[in-house]
């Protein structure tokens, strides 16, 4: 069984083109900004057969075209890697796309499969500074640059998201050193900034938790220019969602 939180039926934000998202349960990271805090705790979700998950994607393929396909999201799908493995593997039977979105932060061999059997890795660098990154989401950033190594040295694709945090991932000197590290990656096929936002917030009140960013305000357009600009320098493909 998989631990289902959602579905996203014609998505256009989790990868290329349109894709059914399925938003996992699980996370062991406690990302201050978390948009999804209800998919934190591995005790929800609702526990779903593989293969209706696999019906339900290729029901939805008409819908696809060349360039969608299915993403797994969550949460952190890497959770239930050994679950997923086998899915991964009909949904490839059936010709179907398939990405990931992850915060990198686990690896072991059942991460391993899942990741060869993934056709594009979508992945969350939360703040190259590691202690920065710490304070961001509670766990360091080591797993998560050896992973993009991994991803870089297996010559497998993967896209590089990065959410814009003001006053918390936002500064100059460490977006030039994740630029410095990555920007000879052969790999990443775009890089992905990704505007602060506040849609979550009445979510933590629902569920009684304390929202931490409560002063921080969204991006303002200068900052989200100033921000692309900056990964310019160092990526060719760079987006602002």
């Amino acid at each position: 069984m998989i631990n289902v939180h959602s579905y996203e039926s014609m998505g256009t934000f989790d990868g290329p083109g349109l894709r059914l998202v399925v938003f996992l349960q699980g996370c062991p990271f406690r990302c201050l900004y978390c948009a999804n805090p209800d998919t934190i705790d591995v005790k929800g979700g609702t526990p779903t057969p593989p293969n209706e998950i696999l019906q339900m994607a290729i029901s939805q393929k008409a819908f696809f075209g060349k360039k969608g396909g299915i993403t797994f999201s969550g949460g952190e799908p890497t959770l239930q890697a050994e679950a997923l493995i086998p899915l991964f593997k009909d949904l490839k039977d059936n010709d179907i796309h398939i990405c990931l979105d992850t915060n990198g932060g686990i690896w072991n061999n059942n991460v391993e499969e899942l990741v060869g059997l993934t056709d594009l890795i979508l992945l969350d660098i939360k703040q190259f500074n590691p202690e920065r990154h710490r304070m961001l989401t509670g766990r360091g950033n080591e797993q998560t640059l050896r992973t993009a190594n991994w991803l870089e040295e297996h010559a497998h694709p993967f896209w590089l998201r990065y959410v814009l945090v003001p006053g918390y991932s936002d500064f100059e000197e460490d977006i030039r050193l994740l630029g410095e590290h990555f920007g000879k990656y052969q790999n990443i096929q775009r890089v992905e900034i990704l505007p602060y936002h506040r849609l979550g917030v009445h979510k933590y009140e629902a569920m009684g938790w304390d929202y931490q960013l409560k002063e921080v305000k969204e991006n303002s357009p200068e900052q989200l220019e100033q921000a692309e600009m900056l990964f310019k320098e160092y990526f060719a493909n760079v987006i602002v969602n």
